[in-house]
């Protein structure tokens, strides 16, 4: 199955209890909230929601990720990864935002050239600051 869509305009849903397998091409904002397998690319956004389940090879402009997510990812703007988002694979962006909570075990490649930015929430960057002073 190949889906693709051509106008920027095009907003997508793919509801919780949905279960779809193969490749999805396609232009403008998608959210996935049900069970996804294959392959998913687009250089605009991909939203996994809450109730997600994503088994796919993930090439996309942003990514915001709340639901669950196995496989490999290639962001070329940014990647969000919320406190519910779950990411089993190997992630690659250039802006990566982490939110306290979420789950990341797979490996990590930011830009080298110098442009590659890390985003901490204000919330886990006062925790990491209490660590520091209780250390010392």
């Amino acid at each position: 199955m190949k889906l693709r869509k051509t106008s920027d305009q095009v907003f997508g849903f793919l509801d919780r209890g949905t279960n779809v397998t193969g490749e999805l091409e396609f232009t403008g904002t998608l959210r996935i909230d049900g069970d996804f397998h294959g392959s998913i690319s687009t250089a605009d956004m991909l939203i996994i929601g809450e109730h997600a389940r994503v088994h796919a090879d993930i090439k996309t402009g942003e990514i915001e990720i709340h639901g669950q997510v196995f496989g490999s990812i290639e962001a070329k703007r940014r990647a969000e990864v919320s406190a519910a988002g779950r990411v089993r694979g190997d992630l690659r962006t250039p802006v990566l935002i982490v939110s306290p909570g979420a789950l990341l075990d797979g490996h990590v490649q930011m830009a080298t050239d110098g442009s590659g930015e890390i985003t901490v929430a204000p919330n886990q960057l006062a925790e990491q600051e209490n660590s520091v002073r209780k250390r010392n």
